[in-house]
This record gives structure tokens, sequence and C-alpha cells, in this order.
């Protein structure tokens, strides 16, 4: 497939050009292993990578990636609970100092949790992608009533609700809510804005998300 040829062969410009121009920061990795000071929840969103957005190297942040950028409330009830799995690896054993929430804009979870529909039609055979916007149930009804379901405005208001909850759910995990208490790790939200290519910042004291310079 031609889709997978063009995926070797920028994996042989990287074997060429990155891996050879990194190679000592890789072989510190591996003597010392990971030691990620920062983690980042983002979107699946193939727009959206964090690497790249951060012009970060390789081992300087843990990312872990699902549709539009969720982090579920804490539970204890059985289950594969992948994106609790990786907040608790990364809390409990990188030891992470910070964890940011990075939402986009022209999400097509946050679409599709707004709308009830993704690309226009039904949510998937499988359930999965249903379940999983449940999550923004909650945020969804106040916006629905004052900007609709319909229209970048409405869209944009929902992609931020979904930062600030997916920042509530991880307060929810008593292990990052003690951290935090004791100001030993701190939660941020971010915003990228795809067709500006800026960064907006969630300011604490504001409680707006403000564009960063």
């Amino acid at each position: 497939m031609p889709e997978f040829a063009q995926l070797l062969e920028g994996y042989r410009r990287f074997r060429r050009e990155g891996y050879s121009r990194q190679k000592a920061r890789y072989d510190h990795l591996v003597a010392d292993g990971q030691q990620p000071k920062l983690m980042i929840i983002g979107c699946s969103d193939s727009r959206v990578d964090p690497a790249q957005i951060f012009d970060v190297d390789p081992g300087e942040i843990f990312v872990v990636r699902n549709v539009a950028a969720l982090v579920p409330p804490f539970e204890d009830s059985p289950g594969q609970h992948g994106v609790s799995a990786a907040i608790e690896f990364a809390v409990q054993f990188l030891k992470v100092k910070q964890i940011v929430v990075m939402g986009h804009g022209m999400c097509g979870g946050c679409k599709a949790a707004l709308t009830r529909e993704f690309h226009g039609n039904a949510l998937g055979d499988g359930g999965f992608v249903s379940q999983w916007i449940h999550l923004l149930d909650g945020v969804r009804e106040p916006i629905a009533e004052k900007y609709g379901t319909d229209g970048r405005e409405a869209e944009r208001e929902m992609e931020l609700a979904a930062v600030r909850l997916s920042l509530e759910n991880l307060r929810s995990f008593p292990w990052v809510r003690d951290k935090v208490k004791r100001g030993e790790i701190k939660l941020r939200g971010t915003f990228f804005a795809i067709s500006e290519g800026v960064l907006y910042h969630l300011r604490e004291t504001s409680g707006e998300f403000e564009a960063i310079e």
C-alpha cells in the first residue's frame, strides 16, 4: 500500500538524518531510561502532534492521546482503563512535575459530542466513540442552550469546555489531587487553534484561555 511505503520513506529519512544527529541523546535514553518531567494528554487527531507543536526532543514529554484529549473521572472498578493507567504511570512511576491537557480546534470528537453525530453519520457500530464522548454530556447542555449545536462558536466552546472538564477529572484521582495540594505537580490546560497556529493557555487567575505570544 502506498501509505505504508511513504511511512517507510519517512523512517529512512529519520535513520539517515534525525537518528544520527541525536545518536548521543538516544544512547543516554537507553542507558538511563526515560525521565520526562511533563506529561501531555492530547487528541489523536493527526494534525496536532504535541512533539511537533512544542518542538521537543525524544524523552522530554510523556504523551497519551485519545479522541478529544479526554480524561475520564477516577474509578476503581475492574476494566481496561488505558488513559487512567497512563496517568498512574506518569505520576507514580515517572514522577512527572506537570500534566498538560491540550485540546484543539476543529476537534471531531468534541463536535460529535455536541451534534451527536460523527462526520454526519451515526457514532459508530462498535459504540466506542459514543460511550467515550458521553464524558462530555455534562458540559454539552449549557453550551447547546446558549450557542446551539451547530457552527464554530458552539464547537469552540465545547473544545474549551472539554479541556476544563479533563482538568477537573484529573483532580478526581486521589494521588494526583494529593500531589497538587503538596505542590509536587502542576495541572495546566492548553488549546491549539489549528487555523491560527496559536497555542492558548488556561489562566488560573481569570479562568480564560489566553494566546501565548
